[in-house]
């Protein structure tokens, strides 16, 4: 793109991005974020008879399981109707006939909303850290960072999978049915039929095929990558038998969430033009 068809870009993002301010939704948003995480931190071990500031890791393993429901209803809620909303309202005609490209548009709505969600999870997030820090050291505000970071990622994936859903849906009422049976598919649906499969075949051969059958959902893939980053979180979820070890390599699982963010939104600007 040329300078000017980027600062064309940065225009629709930077409207989409006040409107999320103007209507109060990045504070809504990380105001959920803020209040989830400083809950499960305080009171996550309320079963086991203790209520106070838990490790990092206990925190994290909590807020993993929490994220995974989470994030991807925000981000599918912020974005399914990005394009379709714009279409039965008669904003989009109009946005086309002006001296821009539908890339631009699409790259734009998408940076918007995207810069929108991240600050949302960026402060929720970081608002919780604040009273976990005086218990942190190096190791565990790396564990934090690490689930902030990936969190984002999982958030910016389903963003991308439900612009895709904004650009292929004939009206709202379909955005939103698809919207939620995503939600439905990736984050419950999914890992019951892994299961089944696991069950099935009584875990034979699990380890080689199990691993790469989790890449296909971006859910566990985040949830790898925080499993795998500790030792005492790996074995309390129990995928240390089921993943050979060194399988987890930051690299490999953060490019796949980037493929998820990258993909979608690759189908959905092929389909849009």
């Amino acid at each position: 793109m040329s300078c000017w068809q980027w600062r064309l870009v940065a225009a629709i993002a930077a409207k989409e991005w006040r409107d999320r301010l103007r209507n109060r939704w990045v504070l809504a948003v990380a105001v959920v974020f803020a209040v989830f995480a400083l809950l499960i931190a305080y009171f996550g071990g309320a079963q086991s008879g203790v209520v106070g500031l838990r490790s990092a890791a206990a925190t994290v393993a909590s807020l993993t399981s929490l994220a995974i429901y989470l994030v991807p209803l925000i981000a599918l809620l912020l974005g399914f109707d990005a394009i379709v909303g714009e279409r039965e309202r008669g904003v989009l005609d109009l946005l086309l006939s002006q001296p821009i490209t539908r890339a631009e548009l699409l790259v734009g709505k998408y940076l918007g909303l995207a810069a929108a969600l991240s600050m949302a999870t960026l402060v929720g997030f970081g608002v919780a850290l604040v009273p976990l820090a005086t218990a942190m050291d190096g190791e565990s505000l790396a564990i934090y960072l690490r689930f902030v970071g990936s969190a984002l990622l999982l958030g910016l994936a389903f963003l991308s999978l439900a612009v895709l859903v904004s650009t292929l849906a004939r009206d709202r009422t379909r955005a939103t049915g698809a919207a939620i049976a995503l939600w439905f598919g990736f984050v419950l649906v999914f890992d019951l039929s892994l299961l089944g499969a696991l069950v099935a075949t009584a875990g034979s051969h699990a380890s080689d095929w199990a691993p790469y059958a989790l890449l296909l959902n971006p859910a566990d893939v985040f949830r790898v990558i925080n499993v795998f980053g500790a030792d005492v979180l790996r074995s309390s979820f129990g995928l240390g038998t089921l993943m050979a070890q060194g399988w987890n390599a930051p690299a490999t699982l953060y490019s796949v969430l980037v493929t998820w963010i990258v993909a979608p939104l690759g189908v959905a600007l092929w389909r849009f033009r």
